[in-house]
């Protein structure tokens, strides 16, 4: 087994998270259950088996590795991935992926797919997701991953099946669509990304950056260049429903002993006991 890129591993309900981050060293996530990652930082041999890919910005620490990523399949005599990233970037990774082919003297052969918040992924029959605007120094978005179920609607609860069965072979649409948010990613965002999209509150697992911690680090100037604060989660400490809060990204400023400690003292309990430290 080569191990060319670190990843931690984490389990909650149902789902195997898996990936590092770091702020401006790199950023890349899986979810083997739902055959997606999200960011392409770095891209562990074991990744390559991920068909898809959602990436959310074209920072280096988080689109680096994706001409490694495409070759890598292609080497494998792989199927060509999906990368779906921000719309405007398009073009520009094209060219990109062009010159590395030049320069390689390899094909980069993938299918790139624009994506703008509103917008939604069918990745599944049971699953499906939604792209949402975050706020970052640059063209970017976060994604949610939907659970979703066919339930029967009320007002044909109680008849008999063969009932039921008629009215379909009629025509009728008898059931509807419940969706649950899964998880969300977000990528790098200033907290507007997060607050003008209420569902990532609801998630039940919430992948997210906390790049900065100290209370010198100035929050205006960290809102300004995209990013996060712990104050910011404190402040929002009602609004997060989520089951699991994946804390990541965290500026090289800090030493990870650092950050546990901190955030052992400052998290209230009612998310010190569902916030996991990815570091």
């Amino acid at each position: 087994m080569v191990e060319n890129a670190p990843f931690l591993t984490h389990h909650h309900a149902g789902l195997t998270i898996e990936g590092y981050s770091r702020a401006a060293v790199q950023s890349y996530w899986r979810v083997p259950e739902l055959k997606i990652g999200f960011d392409l930082g770095a891209q562990p041999w074991d990744f390559m088996g991920t068909p898809t890919w959602l990436v959310t910005h074209t920072h280096l620490d988080h689109i680096a590795a994706l001409p490694v990523y495409v070759a890598r399949r292609r080497m494998m005599k792989m199927e060509p991935p999906v990368i779906y990233l921000p719309e405007e970037a398009v073009e520009d990774v094209r060219r990109l992926l062009l010159i590395m082919q030049r320069l390689d003297r390899g094909r980069m052969v993938c299918e790139l797919r624009g994506i703008s918040g509103g917008q939604e992924i069918e990745l599944s029959r049971d699953h499906v997701v939604t792209a949402f605007a975050t706020t970052h120094t640059i063209p970017s978005v976060g994604y949610l991953v939907w659970e979703r179920r066919n339930k029967l609607k009320e007002e044909y609860q109680g008849l008999p099946g063969d009932k039921i069965r008629d009215l379909r072979l009629a025509g009728t649409q008898v059931t509807r669509e419940i969706r649950t948010p899964l998880l969300a990613y977000t990528g790098d965002t200033s907290p507007a990304g997060i607050d003008n999209y209420p569902p990532v509150f609801e998630a039940k697992v919430l992948i997210t950056e906390m790049s900065f911690i100290r209370p010198n680090h100035r929050r205006e100037k960290i809102h300004k260049f995209g990013h996060m604060h712990l104050d910011d989660f404190l402040e929002r400490e009602e609004r997060f429903k989520n089951e699991l809060i994946i804390a990541a990204h965290f500026s090289t400023r800090y030493h990870p002993n650092e950050v546990r400690r901190y955030l052992e003292t400052k998290l209230p309990p009612s998310l010190r006991e569902r916030v996991k430290l990815w570091l």
